[in-house]
C-alpha cells in the first residue's frame, strides 16, 4: 500500500513540474493556429504580386499548410519536454504504417504532381474525366482536384485516377463540332430540307466557316428518314448555337411542310 501512495505522489510532482511545460505547449498550439493562417494569406498576397498560375497555388498552398502545422506540432512537443527525436522517430514509424495502409493517397499525391507538371488541365478548364464527371475545375490540391459540375455540385476527383486516366478538356480548343439528328417522313424532298438546313447554317455568322457544315441522310428507319447536321462553332458559343439552330430548323423546316413523322393509333369500331 505504501509503494502504490509512493507511486501516486510520485506521478502527481511529475506531473505538477510538466504542468507549466503543458501550458505553454498548448498556448504555442492555440497561437500558432492564428500564425500558420496568417502566414498563408501572406503566401496568397505573394502568389498574387507574381500572378502565379492558379492550378499551382493551390497545390502549393496545401504543401505549405501541411507543412506549417507539422512544425507547429514538432515545436509544441518540445515545449511540453517530448523528445523531439524520439517524437520524429515514432511519428515516421506510424508515417510509414499509415502509408502502406493509404497507398492510395501517396498515389494522388504523386497524381497532383504530375497533373501540374503535364498540365492536362488547369484551373478554370472545363474538362471530363473517364468516370463521366464533367464539370469546371475549382483547385487542385494534393490529394484531390475540386470540379464543378453545370447543377452547381462540387466533385471531388482523385489525383490519382485523373492522372491515370482520359480526360476530356474542352477548354484546350478553340472551337466544337455540334451534331444532331432527327427523323423525317419518306415523303419529304431530301434535297429541299437539305438546302433549307445549309440556309440556316450559313446565315449564322456564330457557325464556322471551317471545317464546312454538313448535312446528310444518316440511316434509314421503319418510321422514316434519319438526317444528321454537323456543323462548328466557338468554344464560347456552342451550346446557345446548338439549341438555337436546332429550334430554327424544326420552325423553318415545319414552313417548308416538312412531316415529321408521329406514332399514332387507329381505333376500330368494334363489330358484333
Amino acid at each position: 500500500m505504501e509503494k502504490l501512495e509512493q507511486s501516486i505522489e510520485k506521478w502527481i510532482d511529475l506531473f505538477m513540474m510538466k504542468v507549466p511545460s503543458i501550458a505553454v505547449g498548448l498556448l504555442i498550439i492555440f497561437v500558432g493556429r492564428y500564425l500558420v493562417r496568417f502566414a498563408l494569406k501572406l503566401v496568397e498576397r505573394r502568389f498574387d504580386r507574381r500572378h502565379i498560375d492558379p492550378s499551382v497555388r493551390s497545390f502549393v498552398s496545401s504543401l505549405i499548410r501541411f507543412a506549417l502545422y507539422a512544425l507547429l506540432l514538432l515545436t509544441a512537443a518540445n515545449t511540453m519536454g517530448i523528445q523531439t527525436t524520439s517524437f520524429i522517430a515514432a511519428m515516421s514509424a506510424f508515417g510509414l504504417a499509415v502509408g502502406m495502409a493509404l497507398q492510395g493517397s501517396l498515389s494522388n499525391f504523386a497524381g497532383g504532381v504530375l497533373i501540374l507538371l503535364f498540365r492536362p488541365f488547369e484551373v478554370g478548364d472545363y474538362v471530363e474525366s473517364a468516370n463521366g464527371s464533367t464539370g469546371a475545375v475549382e483547385r487542385i490540391d494534393i490529394l484531390y482536384t475540386t470540379m464543378i459540375n453545370d447543377d452547381g455540385i462540387r466533385i471531388f476527383s482523385p489525383n490519382g485516377t485523373l492522372a491515370n486516366s482520359v480526360i476530356k478538356n474542352f477548354t484546350k480548343i478553340s472551337s466544337r463540332r455540334m451534331q444532331f439528328s432527327f427523323l423525317v417522313s419518306y415523303d419529304v424532298n431530301m434535297k429541299l430540307a437539305r438546302e433549307t438546313i445549309l440556309s440556316i447554317l450559313s446565315d449564322d455568322k456564330r457557325i464556322l466557316d471551317t471545317p464546312k457544315a454538313t448535312v446528310h441522310v444518316g440511316d434509314l428507319k421503319d418510321g422514316g428518314v434519319v438526317m444528321t447536321v454537323r456543323a462548328w462553332a466557338a468554344r464560347e458559343n456552342f451550346w446557345a448555337t446548338k439549341y438555337e439552330i436546332a429550334e430554327r430548323i424544326q420552325e423553318k423546316l415545319d414552313g417548308k411542310n416538312v412531316v415529321f413523322p408521329q406514332a399514332s393509333i387507329k381505333v376500330l369500331p368494334h363489330e358484333d
